[in-house]
């Protein structure tokens, strides 16, 4: 993780970090705990713009713009707008973003998952695009600004 942070620091837009009472007041308002990703991560930038400094394709949100998806994207909180349990962590370019997913977890790392705005919340449109904000954020940062994961969607037939 560390040099992927490295990474963002030397060739992006980081936020300056989270103190630890905005994550720890972030964790009491949510409910849940930030995995060891995240929290590397919000401690050393508050959010972040990947690539370009303006209009950028990865806008990673500060703790403070971190909602529910269902929010977010059906302005909503109902159960019947979407899962309670996925919230909004990255916005794209195209107006959708990259949802991660507090309901499960795979080694103590949450899962993201492509949050498709017209496919909202039906899972199969918004399917696992990466196990861990590690590995989303490697697949950002070598993406040369575009979405990842939807060749490989492309590929599953989805």
């Amino acid at each position: 993780m560390t040099e992927l942070l490295d990474a963002v620091a030397a060739q992006h837009f980081p936020h300056p970090p989270a103190t630890v009472e905005a994550v720890e007041a972030f964790e009491h308002r949510m409910g849940w705990r930030l995995d060891p990703d995240l929290r590397a991560f919000y401690t050393r930038f508050d959010g972040a713009r990947l690539f370009r400094g303006s209009n950028a394709p990865y806008q990673l949100l500060p703790l403070a713009e971190v909602r529910r998806a269902r929010v977010v994207m059906s302005q909503a909180d109902t159960d019947a707008a979407g899962p309670s349990d996925w919230y909004a962590l990255c916005q794209l370019q195209d107006s959708n973003y990259v949802l991660l997913d507090v309901g499960q977890q795979t080694h103590g790392r949450y899962p993201l998952r492509d949050g498709y705005r017209e496919g909202f919340p039906d899972p199969y449109y918004c399917p696992v695009i990466a196990r861990s904000f590690a590995e989303f954020l490697a697949g950002a940062l070598a993406s040369g600004g575009r979405s990842f994961w939807l060749k490989a969607l492309e590929d599953q037939g989805q």
